[in-house]
């Protein structure tokens, strides 16, 4: 595609005209300005997706069978491990990351640094599609999704933390919907729309601190039902809401700064002066807001393990794997972010970012799978299972990369 843009003068797509007589129709925004023919050249040139397709065609077929037979069919649940890398990783690990569209709305929105208005979208979409697509993991792993609105209209359970976190992702979920909607309405040459929209921002971004705040620290309440089934290193009964809720805040900028490294390095074709331009500046400025969460996680962290009396533990075989998941997952990252700020080394800060990132997924697979009944036995997922759980993010991955093609995320509209 990069090829095609820069043999023709009206490619990319950047706004409403295509010469200065005519318009482009729907149907060439969204063939990205190509031919049908040529679209579908450049589809099955990238190697990428034919790896997608290698996915697809023996996902698809697990998902079916998911539906039709059962999660026993699929994965290795059982009373034991009633979750599994379904709810691991597509809903404890991805909520965390997608807390970025509330931070960098809440930067720009709420206290004035216009600096950070470049990335603002991608951080909104990042957010919109993490909560998205955790839902999607939800719905896999709990099935009959046709009954969602069941226990969030008709079995109310306001006392129950499950109740809460439905309800503050459901509604959160449709706030983003809003703040992402004015790219859509520009790509779509409806201004009077955008205005519409526009002028509700100020309390949709509220709304978005509220209820993201809320639901990121109840994910975290939610294990203190389960006290004596997770490793007491991981559980802190006091202080569980707020170790979730922090290592969303530096989790979110991470995947932030990894999504614009990957976007900058695969698709630069599509991106705007404003953002190839401010991309190496704002991301140490991210950097910087996400080591100071860093070190916020750790103290508490440590208050945690002080509050609870658990420094004998810090010596057994768990106390070595917790403590290499804190190095990896968060001390290493944090002096790299450190370096990469004082130093302006935009590489470092980028693979620290990555490393935050793993750590951040790390860490809510050892919550929710590995250390939770660390006394029985370890349960293995099913490969079915894994492969299930590849096939959702490369899902995933095509609905970002469709967005991010077409709609003005990183790069700006013309009208």
């Amino acid at each position: 595609m990069k090829i095609l843009t820069a043999e023709q003068l009206s490619l990319p797509v950047t706004s409403s005209n295509k010469t200065a007589d005519t318009l482009w129709s729907v149907k060439e925004r969204l063939l990205l300005g190509l031919s049908v023919k040529h679209y579908l050249q450049q589809l099955f040139r990238n190697p990428v997706n034919w790896l997608l397709l290698v996915i697809f065609a023996v996902g698809f077929p697990l998902l079916c069978q998911r539906y039709l037979y059962g999660l026993g069919a699929v994965t290795h649940g059982s009373n034991d491990y009633p979750w599994g890398l379904f709810l691991g990783f597509g809903l404890f690990g991805m909520v965390p990351l997608s807390a970025s569209g509330f931070l960098l709305g809440t930067t720009v929105n709420l206290f004035g640094r216009e600096d950070f208005h470049p990335i603002e979208r991608l951080a909104l979409l990042n957010g919109l599609l993490g909560y998205f697509f955790a839902v999607v993991y939800l719905e896999v792993d709990l099935g009959m999704p046709w009954r969602l609105a069941y226990p969030m209209f008709m079995s109310f359970g306001p006392a129950a933390v499950l109740f809460l976190v439905a309800w503050h992702v459901a509604t959160y979920l449709s706030v983003q919907v809003a703040e992402v909607l004015p790219a859509l309405f520009e790509w779509l040459g409806r201004p009077t729309w955008k205005i519409s929209i526009k002028r509700m921002t100020l309390g949709l971004t509220i709304a978005g601190i509220i209820l993201s705040t809320l639901h990121q620290g109840a994910l975290g309440a939610l294990f203190t039902y389960a006290p004596t089934k997770l490793h007491p290193l991981w559980l802190s009964t006091e202080f569980m809401w707020i170790h979730f809720l922090c290592s969303a805040i530096f989790g979110g900028l991470a995947m932030v700064i990894v999504s614009s490294t990957l976007i900058i390095r695969f698709m630069r074709w599509r991106c705007g002066r404003a953002f190839t331009e401010n991309i190496d500046q704002l991301t140490l400025g991210m950097a910087k807001g996400a080591s100071l969460a860093m070190i916020t996680y750790l103290v508490i962290k440590l208050v945690g393990v002080a509050h609870d009396n658990e420094w004998e533990l810090l010596l057994t075989g768990w106390g070595g794997y917790y403590l290499l998941e804190i190095v990896i997952g968060v001390v290493l990252p944090l002096f790299m972010f450190a370096r990469g700020v004082r130093e302006s080394q935009v590489g470092i800060v980028r693979v620290a970012a990555f490393l935050t990132v793993f750590g951040v997924v790390w860490n809510r697979l050892n919550v929710a799978i590995v250390c939770f009944n660390y006394q029985l036995y370890q349960d293995i997922p099913h490969w079915k299972e894994i492969w299930l759980t590849i096939t959702l993010y490369a899902l995933y991955f095509v609905v970002y990369r469709c967005i991010v093609y077409r709609l003005p995320i990183v790069f700006e509209w013309g009208e």
